[in-house]
């Protein structure tokens, strides 16, 4: 577990490829023989946690319908989803975050665009469904970074807080991971427009 939070940490500063057996010894204060009991390198490390994450997911895919283009079939695997990422905060973070694995972040995809988003009412066709489940990864990581940092104390509501953290890891990953780039301003304008469409539907 030391090692694992260790790694986590490190892994919200720089990328895997920077990180050595050293420096995550020394982060959690044991010696290079303890970390090598338990794997051959860093990379052995990061692959048995992301497969240990995937057997998480797919554990909580068990039970929920095939079909879920209704929105209350879904929630319960929502529910344990978010439990998931909770219970694994930090290298929740780490693997989603801006010095994750990627290729581990498209298996998340695949494996619940596979199982749900092909039965419901997204768009069907592969690169579509891969940018609307990295747009609600994203969107998790948010709420799971307002949930880690939201102080009760403040005297403001979680959503308020939440929102802007939520849209920030999601305009994130529309800047460092689109394939097409397009400039701050315009995606600004984009948000813009949505939210005003939103607020004009509820209040219709």
């Amino acid at each position: 577990m030391q090692l694992r939070q260790g790694l986590a940490r490190l892994m919200q500063k720089k990328s895997i490829k920077e990180i050595t057996v050293k420096e995550l010894v020394d982060e959690v204060d044991i010696n290079r023989s303890t970390f090598y009991l338990h794997y051959t390198d860093i990379y052995q490390m990061l692959e048995k946690i992301e497969e240990e994450a995937m057997a998480d997911i797919r554990e909580a895919m068990e039970g929920c319908p095939d079909d879920c283009t209704e929105r209350e079939k879904i929630i319960p695997f929502l529910a344990r989803f978010f439990s998931i990422m909770d219970s694994n905060r930090d290298l929740s973070l780490a693997l989603l975050g801006p010095n994750g694995d990627m290729d581990f972040v498209e298996r998340i995809e695949t494996l619940i665009a596979n199982r749900f988003l092909k039965q419901s009412s997204f768009p069907a066709t592969d690169s579509e469904i891969r940018y609307a489940y990295a747009f609600c990864l994203s969107g998790c990581i948010g709420m799971i970074k307002a949930i880690d940092n939201f102080d009760i104390n403040q005297g403001v509501q979680f959503s308020t807080y939440a929102v802007p953290m939520i849209s920030g890891e999601i305009k994130r990953y529309l800047r460092d991971y689109s394939s097409i780039r397009v400039s701050r301003s315009l995606k600004d304008t984009a948000y813009k427009a949505i939210y005003a469409k939103e607020r004009l539907s509820r209040e219709s």
